[in-house]
């Protein structure tokens, strides 16, 4: 039997459920339906992916019957994806891949995919984009503008090609990316496209949403604060902030930076978002509904995946899921990730927090860490 013909029937199911609108699953920890299909998704990656399912038999599961509740799932460090190939795919089927936004002096991750990933990738960015993050229907009465490169200038960043896919579903005719890169390739802004953007949302009024990283937005927000500009964007407008800083611009804390969008822009903080995602899975995590005030204040951002993808955080100690309130690293439970790997051991800490969690920070010397635990399974 082909690849397809194994991974059809659980693409059906797995679509089904993603569409399906207001779920319990999406709510209720150990919901059967994501039970049921993160069962059968490693059943299909053991199979189909050689090298997770090496990781698994160095950790002693040597067949999927032994895996009886997600909990159990084997979660791959994503150091695995700058040192092995992670797929169910073959080599001819791949199109595109995503790396990691790691600097030069390390080898970035790895991520294929082929037509058919491809479109569970954007299926599942664009669902958990309307149902995380605005919860309206799609239109195009909004002008969206992305502080990064283009797809075409960066092909191998995932948060390139999201910002793309967003705006072709959201944006009007004057949506587009402001971001170039320099003869090293770091990501730049450029500000005169902003102001003429901005102004030209103002003089229509129409909302403005703006997609960037943290370090797009200190560059951006830094260079209209040497020219002395302000603009107080029309009613609506909204941001998103992703990443962290990555070395490329000076850090600052999170309230520090929103309030300075606040103040150059006239975006109030309940409609600037956090958004959480990586180049190793298909899903994204947002810490809030624009415009919703009950996630606004001082208290730390509480972030949410959609119901088909689920957050763990995990005792380093015990390997075990930590009690509310207390810190882990942040394993990833990802059903859109179907044809690489659905276990994914981030390199970062969280706090749980109810169904969702607190982003903490980078876990200590992770590279080192993720090598030893692949060391030990023989990867």
């Amino acid at each position: 039997m082909t690849l397809e013909t194994h991974f059809d029937g659980f693409l059906e199911r797995l679509v089904a459920f993603m569409n399906a609108p207001g779920l319990p699953d999406s709510i209720v920890p150990g919901a059967p339906t994501f039970n049921l299909l993160s069962l059968e998704l490693f059943s299909l990656q053991f199979t189909w992916n050689p090298g997770y399912q090496g990781f698994c038999r160095g950790r002693g599961i040597k067949s999927v019957e032994q895996i009886r509740d997600p909990g159990q799932i084997p979660a791959m460090p994503t150091t695995a994806f700058k040192q092995t190939r992670l797929s169910c795919l073959p080599p001819e089927a791949v199109i595109r891949e995503f790396h990691s936004s790691g600097t030069t002096e390390h080898r970035p991750s790895c991520h294929a995919h082929s037509h058919q990933s491809l479109a569970l990738y954007e299926r599942s960015l664009t669902l958990g984009f309307q149902n995380g993050l605005i919860r309206q229907p799609p239109r195009n009465d909004c002008t969206l503008i992305s502080l990064t490169p283009s797809s075409g200038i960066a092909p191998h960043s995932s948060l390139a090609h999201m910002c793309e896919v967003v705006r072709d579903q959201w944006g009007d005719s004057h949506s587009g990316c402001l971001g170039h890169t320099d003869a090293q390739g770091a990501w730049l802004v450029d500000p005169d496209r902003f102001i003429r953007s901005g102004s030209r949302a103002i003089e229509a009024n129409r909302p403005l949403g703006i997609l960037g990283t943290a370090f797009n937005w200190v560059h951006l927000l830094d260079m209209l604060n040497e020219r002395r500009v302000e603009l107080q964007l029309p009613s609506g407008s909204w941001a998103m902030e992703t990443g962290g800083y990555k070395g490329r611009s000076r850090v600052l804390s999170q309230p520090g930076l929103h309030a300075m969008i606040s103040d150059r822009l006239g975006i109030p903080a309940d409609h600037i978002v956090r958004e959480y995602g990586m180049s190793e899975l298909s899903s994204q995590a947002y810490d809030r509904v624009i415009g919703n005030a009950a996630t606004t204040g001082t208290s730390a951002c509480c972030f949410h995946f959609p119901h088909w993808a689920r957050a763990r955080i995990i005792s380093p100690e015990n390997g075990g899921e930590v009690e509310e309130g207390a810190i882990g690293i942040i394993q990833v439970l990802d059903l859109a990730n179907a044809f690489s790997l659905m276990a994914v051991q981030t390199e970062d800490l969280g706090r749980r927090r109810g169904g969702g969690f607190e982003w903490i920070g980078r876990v200590a010397d992770t590279e080192s860490r993720g090598c030893s635990l692949l060391a030990k399974a023989g990867i």
